[in-house]
This record gives structure tokens, C-alpha cells and sequence, in this order.
């Protein structure tokens, strides 16, 4: 049996929010009997995008993570709906919306949040994977149709091949620990929760000037895991050495130039940090 599944790619996302104005227009104000009731104008973010921040001051990026409904094979919501949720073979969730009428509860049994409460229709209402167009011919869901960067992929697939790209792509899924064998898949989510220690590498010049010195060889280690990191500063001195766990251990920072000598800097890791200008000094 082929089923459907989705991967969002972080990197590519740019929080244009066109998935979620596609869903809004598809489901605001309209019902599709067996699939949905109409979403109501405001309140509902059935596709929603999450703002992850790291660094400070010159040295900041920014990820954001489309969030919706995960299709989860082992999905509390169906265990909890009593017939009113339901699993179809193709791998989609269905909140039936006649049958779950009045089932506040399922707002709550949903661990990623992707149920909300239409207080009008006194129902419980999730993204369908737009299964009513699908159902109709269409090739793939309108968020997927929308996204200009290509951060949303829908494929159709046997649970081996997919398991297959898993690997191959290196996806991983929001709270893996919670094992609901969700259908979303995520392609560079590992960055968001991972810390990066950057900072920039310059010499004093003899007029006391601070110049940026690119090319410098730095090392960033965290002994409590043996973690080392190696990068080289850019044209303007900076550097970002990536991929560490922000665990409060205390982190070194060894700076050296074949010309300008070398330095050091150490503290503690809570998150993504700045370490502000590092200056070499000859001798």
C-alpha cells in the first residue's frame, strides 16, 4: 500500500506563510462533507510556523518550522476519538466531522498541538492533508503547491521506500521520543537545536585601529564530550563553528595566525553565543 507523507525542509523556509494563507482560503467559510467543517475566519493556525532564533548581535540566524497535523500511524487523537478519528489506508487522518461533534477532548490528545477548538461548530478540526482534493485528482496538497522555495515536499510512497529515503535523506520527525510514527518528516531540524560559538578574529594595527584578519584557524572544543570543531575566518574576520550541545559546560576557543600569533577564550555553553572580537597578538 502507497501512502502519504510530507518533508519540510528547514533551510528553505522563509516564513513567506503562503501554506498557511493556501489552507486558510481552502477552508475558511467552505465545508467538505467527510473531511472537514469550514475552519473558522481567525483563532485556527492549521499550519503553523515556528521561529527558531540563534546567536546575537552580528552573528544570528534564523529558522523557521512549519508545524501541522502529523498523520501519525500510532496517533493518540485516533485512540482517543472513539470512532470519531480515523486512519484511511493511504496514511491520512480523518477528524470525521459529524462524529466528533461536541469532543472537546480531542484538543488535548493531540501532543503536538495540532487540534484546535471551533467554538461555532463545537468541534475539533485539523488539517485533512487537503484529502477531499487529493480524493479529486490532484497530485499533491495546495501548501505543497505554493511553497516558492521548494521547503514542502509531498510524495506517495510504500512504507519501505519511505523508510529508505529517511536514511538516505537523514530526516527526522518533532518529538521522536513520543514514537506516534508521525508522517511529517523534517530535513535540517537537527540545526535548531543544536549551538554554534562565533565571533570575529582581528590585530591591532599601529595606529590602533582593530582590522579584520581573514584566514585565522580556529578551534572550538567542548572537552566534556570531545567535541572539536575546526573552521577558518572569512574575508571579514568572522567565524561560526557549528553543531555543539548546549549543555552549560564550560567550551575553549583557540585562535592562531601563521602571521598575527594566537589566542584563546573559554566559557560556558547555554546557547548559540557571540564571543564578540578575538585579538591576536604577535609574540
Amino acid at each position: 500500500m502507497i501512502k502519504w507523507n510530507m518533508i519540510v525542509d528547514v533551510d528553505k523556509c522563509c516564513n513567506c506563510n503562503n501554506c498557511a494563507l493556501a489552507i486558510k482560503d481552502e477552508y475558511v467559510g467552505n465545508a467538505f462533507p467527510g473531511y472537514s467543517a469550514p475552519q473558522p475566519p481567525s483563532g485556527h493556525e492549521w499550519f503553523a510556523i515556528d521561529q527558531v532564533v540563534r546567536g546575537s548581535g552580528s552573528l544570528v540566524d534564523v529558522s523557521y518550522i512549519p508545524r501541522t497535523c502529523n498523520h501519525c500511524d500510532d496517533a493518540p487523537c485516533i485512540k482517543a476519538g472513539e470512532g470519531a478519528v480515523t486512519k484511511r489506508p493511504d496514511g491520512i487522518v480523518i477528524i470525521d466531522p459529524v462524529k466528533a461533534k461536541g469532543n472537546k477532548a480531542l484538543v488535548n490528545s493531540c501532543p503536538y498541538g495540532a487540534i484546535s477548538w471551533n467554538e461555532a461548530e463545537q468541534l475539533p478540526q485539523h488539517w485533512p492533508f487537503d484529502a477531499h482534493l487529493l480524493d479529486g485528482g490532484w497530485k499533491e496538497p495546495r501548501c505543497v503547491q505554493v511553497c516558492p522555495t521548494g521547503a514542502l515536499r509531498s510524495l506517495k510512497v510504500s512504507d519501505d521506500e519511505m523508510a529508505a529515503i529517511v536514511e538516505r535523506e537523514q530526516l527526522t520527525t518533532i518529538k521522536p521520543l513520543l514514537k506516534t510514527r508521525p508522517r511529517i518528516y523534517y530535513r535540517g531540524l537537527e540545526r535548531t537545536k543544536a549551538a554554534f560559538v562565533g565571533g570575529n578574529v582581528a590585530i591591532r594595527s599601529q595606529d590602533g585601529r582593530l582590522d579584520n584578519v581573514a584566514g585565522a584557524q580556529v578551534e572550538v572544543s567542548l572537552p566534556d564530550n570531545g567535541t572539536v570543531v575546526r573552521v577558518v575566518t572569512d574575508h571579514f574576520g568572522d567565524f561560526r563553528a557549528d553543531g555543539f550541545n548546549a549543555s552549560g559546560k564550560s567550551y575553549f576557543v583557540r585562535v592562531s595566525h601563521s602571521e598575527f600569533g594566537e589566542a584563546m577564550y573559554s566559557g560556558e555553553l547555554h546557547s548559540s553565543v557571540n564571543i564578540g572580537t578575538v585579538e591576536l597578538r604577535v609574540g
